[in-house]
């Protein structure tokens, strides 16, 4: 791997070289390298691009790294992975993309992520997206995920995308069985003329089952953002669906927060605030020393962490 290619790993795993363990690495559309683990399989997938995961029954305390970077200008990509987590496992999954475009082509990246998760499982699950170049060429992420939890399982999501996107479309459903929990935490910042679209579908069927998605997202510039999301609660179930957003410059935020109860014990809740930063939040920095650009610096800092 080249200077660029390592720093985009860094962006988006938080690794300076290959991880050791279970992991897969795809450079510039293409399997870089892939690891097995003693309970962590990986297999290359024959008829379509990407890989299936088994992580084995009662496996703790074990990570997964799936990253994938883009250095070469005009590459497109559709990658399936899907992952299949047996019952009783404990195991956190890291994956993220980094694209650096330094040419006049569009360079995109799309995969679809589907979770199988078993009875009793818990799933940690961070995505970074990152984007970087000289601004002449456009870095496009469309992830989709797909989430299938079995009875009692627990899944934690954690998307992040703060930097370099110009345009990313965000699909999420999940399904959720008796007991299963669901949390998601969504942030995302634009700016110049970037476009974030995210939607999520969630089906609380079992149950005694429950979710908890939020997005937090700043627009800046001319940026604009979408977030839809819908609920549905189809047993005794739990489910909260909540947007924060910061509004900055001539950016465009729209929130669009749905909730529908199928069965009389399900209780919804849904929110959603857009707004400015406050001017007393400015002022009471400021008067410790920050000029106004440093203030809304730490502001939005503390929104998005």
């Amino acid at each position: 791997m080249d200077a660029i290619q390592k720093r985009l790993l860094e962006q988006v795993a938080d690794l300076h070289e290959v991880p050791q363990g279970a992991y897969s690495l795809r450079v510039n559309g293409a399997l870089h390298g892939k690891n097995n683990s003693e309970n962590i399989t990986i297999e290359k997938k024959t008829d379509q691009p990407g890989i299936d995961i088994y992580i084995k029954p009662g496996t703790k305390n074990e990570s997964l790294h799936i990253p994938v970077i883009l250095s070469q200008t005009g590459i497109k990509e559709l990658v399936y992975n899907d992952f299949h987590i047996g019952d009783g496992a404990d195991v956190t999954i890291v994956a993220g993309c980094g694209i650096h475009n330094s040419g006049g082509g569009e360079s995109e990246h799309s995969g679809i992520h589907s979770f199988f998760v078993g009875k009793n499982a818990k799933v940690k699950y961070i995505e970074k997206h990152y984007g970087e170049g000289d601004g002449n060429g456009k870095n496009v992420m469309n992830p989709t995920t797909v989430v299938v939890q079995d009875e009692n399982s627990y899944v934690e999501m954690e998307t992040v995308q703060i930097k370099g996107v110009d345009s990313t479309k965000r699909k999420t459903t999940a399904k959720l069985a008796a007991g299963a929990t669901l949390v998601v935490r969504e942030k995302i910042m634009t700016h110049g003329e970037q476009l974030a679209h995210t939607d999520f579908e969630v089906d609380l069927d079992g149950e005694g089952c429950g979710a908890h998605v939020v997005s937090r997202s700043v627009a800046r510039d001319n940026s604009r953002q979408v977030f839809l999301s819908n609920v549905r609660g189809n047993n005794r179930c739990s489910g909260h669906t909540e947007c924060d957003a910061i509004i900055m410059d001539d950016a465009q935020v729209s929130a669009i927060p749905k909730i529908e109860a199928n069965h009389v014990e399900a209780g919804l809740i849904h929110e959603a605030a857009i707004g400015k930063i406050a001017g007393e939040q400015l002022i009471k920095l400021m008067t410790l020393g920050l000029t106004e650009k440093e203030a809304e610096e730490q502001i939005i800092n503390g929104f998005l962490k």
